[in-house]
């Protein structure tokens, strides 16, 4: 299977998730708006939703599938078998006292961590702390999930995992259903969705264990046991988890200061559910498939191989990033306005939402860039360098938002991240290029540089036409007008991206055959 092939069948699963996330958070607009149970939900999520994304989105699956893929070519699928036990005993050891610890201190979590914000309002404060210990457990069913998928990815059965986060969504929709049927109130509403996510985790470990069965392999609990293996993928994971999960810590970091302002994490939140869209659908599929395969290719001493996969999905992600950037920057507020402006949430609302979504468009290549390079480093069991990076971007993100969020509000927030977002991007590229893991091609710099023109074109057009089409994408036209409005004008912009880049050489037919039918380079070619 070729490597865009892999990339669609992950991001295929992956869309279809986002799909109904966007589906989920239209609901919870016309419920709750940005209101305090807003706040006070999406404040109890964020801390395991943060281990959620952490780990399902590869994190894990960086210090994990690497040793088991020397595993299985080492001493086939019984070594294999045998490692996953391993690991699965220790892991659900130390997850499980981590939950019991967690929720002992659930408190002091949201005092100082979480929201130090509602510290102030004792019924926000109240209400956070319980609805982040019903959801809290959800930690260690996704970790157990994120490991069983890292074996998924690994013996090449992608569908899977990658389908697994389609259920959190599907059972929280199935509860705002019910609270809108049975006409509960917001605090009702959260409620009802924060059982809905511990439901929702039991689900998706459920779903990924099957498929484990399916590919043939099956899990025993052993007796926990720090092994060698065991022990060398701790010293992976650590650094691994924080550097892989860099976007999340700094929506974390920022979600803390938002919370001193009312309806301001709410905002941040409806904003991110838009971006991660493309970030999930081609970010989370370039990371998730080309870790095993750059492991694969490494392992079999294929470097020209491992070479060609890194710079395929440079490629693969300027190609379809950069124009993404464009629109989300320029059609922000109208896609704001068609996704959530109705009951709850206001054109007041769609204004604040729609400038924190135009910024975090500056930030998408970044964001995505980062799932493509982190795997050059993770393959060659390295996760200390990219970790040093995060803590650099760590720093800056926070710096820049206690500096802007005073005079800018949650607009500051979204840049102190995009800027993190570039600088960690800068920095893993350039090391990678300076170690020679990552071969400079000067045909794609330009063909980058002649996508981004491609791009601007493409906004031009979406400017022109928006100009003309305001009345029909006005707060006060019908939402069926609205959204075949926005429709339209994001195929015409698709369209002419599209024939510019053919046009002047940002993309050619030959680009599209290096990825489709991508063939491995053997060992004695390298």
């Amino acid at each position: 299977m070729s490597l865009v092939k892999k990339f669609a069948t992950v991001g295929g699963a992956t869309l279809g998730s986002r799909i109904f996330g966007f589906a989920r958070e239209t609901l919870m607009a016309a419920a709750l708006g940005t209101g305090p149970m807003a706040d006070v939900f999406y404040a109890a999520f964020r801390f395991p939703n943060l281990f959620r994304r952490l780990f399902a989105e590869g994190a894990f699956n960086a210090a994990f599938v690497p040793l088991f893929a020397k595993e299985i070519e080492a001493n086939g699928t019984d070594g294999a078998k045998r490692f996953s036990e391993e690991v699965f005993g220790v892991l659900f050891s130390v997850l499980l006292l981590i939950t019991i610890v967690m929720e002992l201190a659930m408190p002091l979590l949201v005092r100082f961590v979480i929201a130090p914000g509602f510290a102030d309002d004792p019924d926000k404060f109240s209400i956070t702390i319980r609805m982040a210990a019903v959801m809290f457990p959800y930690l260690m069913c996704m970790s157990l999930t994120a490991m069983m998928s890292g074996m998924l990815n690994s013996l090449h059965h992608f569908f899977a995992a990658a389908i697994a986060p389609v259920f959190l969504n599907v059972v929280m929709i199935g509860a705002l259903f019910y609270s809108l049927y049975t006409g509960a109130d917001p605090l009702a509403t959260a409620w009802y969705l924060s059982w809905g996510v511990l439901a929702a985790g039991v689900l998706q470990l459920a779903v990924v264990y099957v498929g484990v069965l399916a590919a043939g392999m099956s899990i025993g609990l052993r007796f926990p046991k720090m092994t060698p293996n065991v022990k060398r993928l701790l010293i992976l994971a650590v650094p691994a988890a924080v550097t892989g999960g860099i976007t999340q810590i700094n929506q974390l970091i920022g979600q803390a200061i938002a919370s001193s302002r009312d309806g301001a994490i709410a905002a941040l939140q409806y904003a991110d559910r838009i971006y991660q869209l493309p970030l999930g659908v081609v970010g989370v599929a370039v990371g998730v498939v080309l870790l095993p395969e750059l492991a694969r290719a490494l392992k079999g001493g294929n470097l020209r191989e491992a070479g060609n996969l890194q710079n395929r999905s440079i490629e693969f992600v300027l190609f379809l990033t950069i124009p993404a950037a464009f629109a989300l920057w320029i059609l922000s507020d109208e896609i704001i306005r068609v996704l959530y402006e109705r009951g709850a949430f206001h054109q007041e609302n769609t204004a604040v939402v729609g400038s924190i979504l135009a910024i975090y468009g500056i930030g998408l290549p970044a964001f995505v860039l980062i799932k493509a390079l982190q795997p050059g480093f993770y393959a060659r069991e390295d996760t200390k360098t990219p970790m040093r990076f995060s803590a650099i971007a760590v720093a800056t993100n926070c710096a820049t938002a206690l500096t802007l969020f005073p005079y800018m509000g949650a607009p500051g927030i979204a840049v102190a991240e995009a800027t993190a977002g570039w600088i960690s991007t800068v920095l893993l590229f350039t090391t990678l290029l300076r170690r020679g893991h990552l071969r400079w091609e000067w045909a794609l710099a330009k063909r980058a540089a002649l996508l981004i023109v491609s791009a601007a074109v493409m906004g031009a057009a979406i400017v022109f036409l928006k100009q003309y089409w305001a009345p029909w994408l006005a707060s006060g036209s019908p939402l069926l007008t609205k959204i075949g409005t926005l429709g339209l004008l994001i195929a015409i912009s698709m369209l002419v991206y599209f024939a510019a880049a053919f046009l002047i050489g940002g993309a050619d037919l030959g680009m599209i055959r290096r990825n489709l039918n991508r063939k491995p380079v053997s060992a004695k070619d390298v």
